[in-house]
């Protein structure tokens, strides 16, 4: 009688990619020709007070900050207000002794909140009043256009 030999065969394991899983974040999409579009997407992007507080007391921490004005993309106006061309600046400070790297930082984050690029004015008070002064087209468009001062300490 012969014996019978029983081989086990072992499959070697191949290091396994895990699989991808389905996100679990949910996406909605708004239909812009909805009847309520313009009303849903204000209330959905309106900033409130205590937002702007939070904002002027992160400019604040520039430097010594004398004028911070917010204009454009920070006043939630969409295409049809009556707002013609866009502003000069979405954002606008006076101060001195600022500190570049935290400007830098400050912009780069408040850019990646917003999801647009910001257009950005800084001046020295003494510049920003010898410009205000001459009647300069920078300054007076964007203080004649719609704005919001959030920080104000030169009475304007």
């Amino acid at each position: 009688m012969a014996k019978k030999l029983k081989l086990k065969v072992k499959k070697k394991k191949r290091a396994s990619t895990p699989k991808p899983r389905p996100s679990r974040i949910q996406k909605y999409e708004l239909n812009p020709v909805f009847e309520f579009f313009d009303e849903l997407k204000t209330l959905i992007l309106k900033s409130s007070p205590a937002e702007k507080n939070q904002l002027a007391k992160k400019i604040s921490g520039l430097g010594r900050i004398r004028l911070a004005v917010i204009a454009g993309i920070f006043l939630n106006k969409n295409e049809d207000s009556a707002i013609i061309s866009d502003p000069v600046a979405d954002l606008f400070i006076v101060g001195d002794d600022i500190d570049k790297n935290k400007l830098s930082k400050f912009l780069r984050s408040l850019e990646a909140e917003v999801g647009k690029e910001i257009k950005f004015g800084l001046m020295e008070k003494e510049e920003f009043e010898y410009r205000y002064g001459m009647f300069d087209r920078f300054v007076r468009v964007l203080l004649e256009g719609p704005h919001e001062k959030i920080i104000n300490k030169l009475g304007l």
